[in-house]
């Protein structure tokens, strides 16, 4: 019911940015946040940057500072601008919405994106 598509992924030298995308589609209108995770081999994913319906962002204490969180409604996009980029935040990064079922919430994930960075 919602579909989610990442782009902005890539290779960077340490210090350098990358921004993420990630366009939503579906029932827009009963998404109630979203967020990158983002996974590294032999780690669990966990979660970047999140941002909620009414605009309340929070990052992981890895990224804040250096990563911000946003979106273009009228785009239906959300976005992660990273800037002083660390090898440590070699990743695949994942794009998260939750989903209000009435039940409940339903997690929904993009494909993922890989982000390198080398020192």
């Amino acid at each position: 019911q919602v579909q989610l598509v990442e782009s902005g992924g890539g290779l960077v030298q340490a210090g350098g940015s990358l921004r993420l995308s990630c366009a939503a589609s579906g029932s827009i209108s009963n998404i109630v946040a979203m967020g990158w995770y983002r996974q590294a081999p032999g780690n669990e994913r966990e979660p970047v940057a999140s941002i909620s319906r009414s605009g309340r962002t929070n990052y992981s204490d890895s990224v804040k500072g250096r990563f911000t969180i946003s979106r273009d409604n009228a785009k239906n996009t959300m976005y992660l601008q990273m800037n002083s980029l660390k090898p440590e935040d070699t990743a695949v990064y994942y794009c998260n919405a939750k989903y209000y079922s009435g039940s409940g919430l339903f997690d929904y994930w993009g494909q993922g994106t890989q982000v390198t960075v080398s020192s």
